[in-house]
């Protein structure tokens, strides 16, 4: 697992907050870190769309593997408290594409970009496994998402024009440039 870690002084944050300085660390999905991540989910996406990620422990055992080296992968943001304040992760889509999953930010540390942050270590990643596309989804109440993925060179999959509720779940894709790794 890498750890790296990076402050964000040149980004303007709301309300005069100053972006936390934090430390990169590749965990494994079943790894406590990983609790607040979806405690927080479940709730965004019940309040939001209304069902959740379900019973927790059974989601934790349930993708697992899916997340796991070498076909995938989960990042957190760790705050110099060793507290996750922000992570994402990846799995196989196909033999050349990953799929991000679980992007998600402490709702306390939004808009000072960390999320974009979480993208650029699962995107390095993601490269160096050997897969040459992204592909994810998310969803037409979450226009905040829709704006970093578009903001981060991600292709909207989908006809912008129509309404996010007619649209349903938003696909994007984004081609990676050619790497020496290879995705098993």
């Amino acid at each position: 697992m890498s750890v790296s870690s990076c402050a964000h002084p040149s980004l303007d944050p709301p309300s005069g907050s100053v972006p936390p300085e934090v430390v990169a660390r590749w965990v494994d999905y079943t790894d406590p870190l990983v609790r607040p991540m979806l405690v927080e989910l479940d709730h965004e996406y019940g309040a939001r769309y209304g069902h959740t990620l379900g019973d927790l422990d059974e989601e934790t055992r349930r993708e697992r593997e899916r997340f796991a080296p070498p076909d995938g992968g989960l990042v957190l943001l760790l705050d110099d408290s060793g507290r996750p304040v922000s992570g994402g992760a990846f799995r196989r889509w196909d033999a050349v594409t990953a799929e991000l999953k679980r992007i998600w930010t402490d709702l306390g540390y939004r808009r000072l970009g960390l999320a974009r942050r979480v993208l650029v270590e699962l995107e390095r990643e993601i490269a160096a496994r050997g897969y040459r596309r992204i592909h994810l989804t998310t969803g037409p109440l979450q226009p905040e998402a829709q704006n970093l993925y578009l903001a981060a060179g991600y292709t909207p999959l989908f006809d912008r024009a129509l309404p996010p509720e007619r649209v349903g779940k938003h696909p994007f894709e984004k081609t990676l440039p050619a790497t020496t790794g290879r995705a098993s």
